[in-house]
């Protein structure tokens, strides 16, 4: 999220700390979610402080039949780095929902976002990410 290993791991090292202090004083952390969202907050603060990207012009395009094919193709650093480039939290949006390992009511309380802009993070993302799709990995 970062976009800068070494601040991605003073963030990380910063939210153990703050864990480990909270356990120590006999608080420990109130969900399973909470080092995600500290860390997260951590980084778009950080983030915030630093240089941001300049905000491009989007493309989308109706989601294909063939996106699993064409992301099939894809290698799993390519992926990673169309993610990281999208704004938050739809990059967060994008890489949980991506991740399939959580449903949409944990990716909401670990983002801290109702469903309306959940729906609309992921749906605007996957078209825009169809659309980067058929420029990089053109259906066969």
């Amino acid at each position: 999220m970062t976009g800068d290993v070494a601040k991605a791991q003073e963030v990380f090292q910063d939210t153990l700390r703050e864990a480990a202090f909270h356990s120590a004083n006999a608080e420990p952390p109130p969900d399973r979610y909470w080092f995600f969202r500290q860390a997260r907050w951590r980084c778009l603060d950080t983030t915030a402080q630093g240089v941001q990207p300049e905000i491009l012009e989007s493309h989308v395009a109706e989601v294909s039949e063939n996106a699993p094919e064409q992301i099939s193709r894809l290698d799993p650093e390519q992926l990673a780095i169309w993610i990281s480039a999208a704004p938050d939290p739809q990059r967060s949006a994008l890489a949980l929902f991506y991740l399939d390992e959580f449903s949409y009511r944990e990716i909401m309380s670990m983002l801290g976002i109702k469903l309306g802009e959940l729906a609309h993070s992921i749906a605007i993302g996957r078209c825009e990410f169809q659309a980067w799709l058929n420029t990089s990995v053109p259906s066969r």
